[in-house]
């Protein structure tokens, strides 16, 4: 395949693994960026058989073009899809979905998880008490410099788990490829490597339900056991420390495999 990668997109040190890949494989890619303010896409690739890969800004615009993968974006990521697909596996499963500046009850919780429902860099998710949440709506809709968060746009609330890990899968052709830890909570040992309960875990899900041909899930060690945190498209996904080399050739092999 040909690969159009971002430059630049992530505050991540490992990001520029991707290139490296890319040259030792011997595999075509061109960089792209864009310009500030601007939704413009310039490339040179006149072939279809491309990936890309960096911002959702890049995923959302190239998910509709004429390439094979192209871009996932979009499919079944969005909550209410895969939660009717995973069931009570997923961690917010029965979540309330409601726009931004719609009242919450905050009668029987004191504290609630809030999280943007479709579009996961618009504000990061988290706990928040009344108090908190109010601050946060009032600063976001009236703050000239925010220009992603709106009045509608849809967020999904949720009663706080207790999280012990948090790890993240990718899946290419409803298979485990590769994982990588990202966040521990509290005083407690972990592996460097993702544990094969949650391994086993993903790709019990994976066959459970098909959310794209290839995606990241993350996936949560509870004290209810393992949970699906979020599923994520694989064209914006940081690495963390998963083996970006065998996401590529998992995903050349895959669509090799449909060439023939």
């Amino acid at each position: 395949m040909y690969y159009i990668i971002q430059n630049n997109v992530f505050q991540e040190p490992r990001y520029d693994q991707i290139f490296d890949v890319m040259e030792e494989l011997e595999l075509e890619y061109e960089i792209v960026e864009f310009q500030p303010n601007s939704n413009v896409l310039e490339f040179r690739t006149k072939r279809l058989d491309v990936f890309v890969y960096g911002s959702v800004t890049l995923a959302k615009i190239t998910a509709n073009f004429n390439w094979n993968p192209g871009s996932f974006y979009g499919e079944n990521h969005e909550f209410e899809k895969y939660a009717e697909g995973f069931g009570e596996h997923v961690i917010n499963y029965g979540s309330r979905i409601c726009e931004f500046n719609q009242p919450i009850d905050w009668t029987n919780s004191e504290l609630l998880f809030i999280k943007p429902s479709k579009d996961a860099k618009v504000f990061t998710g988290k706990i928040f008490n009344c108090h908190e949440w109010a601050d946060f709506v009032y600063n976001s809709l009236n703050d000239p410099q925010n220009d992603r968060i709106k009045a509608t746009t849809l967020i999904q609330i949720s009663e706080p788990y207790r999280i012990v890990k948090e790890a993240r899968i990718w899946i290419v052709n409803s298979t485990v490829i590769t994982s990588s830890y990202y966040k521990f909570h509290g005083n407690v040992d972990f592996e460097e490597s993702v544990s094969k309960e949650g391994l086993d875990f993903a790709q019990k899900m994976a066959n459970l339900f098909h959310v794209a041909e290839a995606y990241v899930m993350d996936v949560a060690l509870t004290f209810e056991g393992w949970k699906i945190m979020e599923v994520n498209c694989i064209n914006s996904a940081g690495f963390y420390k998963g083996n970006v080399k065998k996401i590529i050739l998992a995903l050349e092999a895959f669509y090799s495999s449909q060439e023939q």
